[in-house]
């Protein structure tokens, strides 16, 4: 029974870190699959530690490398980014406890979005001196991070799509990995 968990966990992690590598192919700003893989390791590790160190470890190396080759890994929010995807994990298991179906799954898309979108865009209004403190402030920034919402919700739609999919396709072939973890 350990080997057969280990072996889903261990699968389960190739499929969110082969993800998180996909942010390395040209793509539309925020049409990644961040948001996710997040989602999917909330909803498939029954593990709750390894449920947020794997997608957060595969996002923190995706940064690294971001960094290393380009520049752009690192950045003043960060950390609210990161507690975003933290949230997302926590949405994850909302969904894992309500029945991962297509309606469920659909809506984690919609809810990692969401959260995605309020909290990364409340840390740049809180951490960065492009916006003024202000009520108004916030609106501005929330409103010109807009454009960049449409995309983060097609890249969380397509590839939770995409992992969700996949990951029914590789269970069904191997009936060791329907064990809990």
């Amino acid at each position: 029974m350990n080997e057969e968990r280990n072996m889903r966990i261990a699968l389960l992690a190739g499929v969110i870190f082969a993800a998180a590598m996909a942010r390395f192919v040209p793509h539309v700003p925020n049409l990644t699959p961040v948001g996710a893989l997040a989602l999917f390791a909330g909803a498939q590790i029954g593990r709750k530690a390894l449920a947020f160190i794997v997608p957060l470890a595969a996002l923190l190396l995706s940064d690294l490398i971001l960094e290393i080759t380009a520049g752009i890994g690192f950045h003043s929010t960060i950390g609210w980014v990161y507690g975003a995807f933290a949230l997302i994990v926590t949405l994850g298991f909302l969904v894992r406890k309500i029945g991962i179906g297509p309606l469920t799954v659909a809506g984690g898309a919609f809810g990692a979005s969401g959260i995605f979108f309020l909290v990364s865009n409340f840390g740049v209004w809180m951490s960065t001196p492009l916006y003024p403190k202000t009520a108004a402030g916030l609106a501005a920034c929330f409103t010109a991070a807009i454009p960049f919402y449409w995309s983060t919700l097609a890249g969380d739609i397509i590839w939770t799509g995409v992992l969700f999919g996949a990951w029914e396709v590789i269970r069904r072939s191997r009936p060791a990995l329907q064990a809990s973890n």
